[in-house]
């Protein structure tokens, strides 16, 4: 069953038992899914469906931060609660560790086949095989905490 079919079949449920909030969420997501689908003219694979709550999820992330920010505790609180429900329909979170050792592999591996460890400005391209290879495990993680591991390891 694909990840529009999972959505939607969930909102059904929480229609049925009358859980608000993660009805709200569900309809936001379906939302999201069916303007996606309208941008890009066609339904959506479960690897676009991912790509649409990972950016729903940050942008709830972000939302936490301004609301902190801006002294509206309740509207935080609001948009946390939000996140492990969004989370639920997502791959496996990759922890610190996971991502550390998929770090060094790829630079070994890119030291293997350049003939030299890759440098600081090499960056870039390292994030994008160690992100590819999150995907190939079917894990997830965050790009900002990817970026800073990737950052750390090359400056050693």
């Amino acid at each position: 069953m694909s990840l529009v079919e999972q959505i939607g079949r969930d909102m059904v449920a929480a229609m049925k038992s009358r859980e608000e909030m993660r009805l709200s969420v569900l309809r936001m997501v379906k939302t999201a899914f069916k303007n996606k689908e309208i941008e890009k003219r066609g339904p959506l694979t479960d690897a676009e469906a991912q790509q649409v709550l990972t950016t729903m999820i940050k942008q709830r992330r972000e939302s936490i931060d301004a609301f902190t920010k801006g002294n509206r505790p309740e509207l935080a609180d609001k948009e946390a609660e939000e996140i492990p429900i969004l989370e639920s329909y997502m791959p496996q979170a990759a922890g610190e560790d996971e991502i550390r050792e998929l770090v060094t592999a790829t630079i070994a591996e890119i030291a293997a086949a350049t003939g030299a460890k890759p440098t600081p400005k090499e960056m870039g391209t390292v994030i994008k095989a160690v992100q590819a290879k999150v995907a190939a495990n079917g894990l997830r993680a965050d790009g900002k905490q990817v970026s800073e591991i990737v950052k750390a390891e090359l400056a050693k």
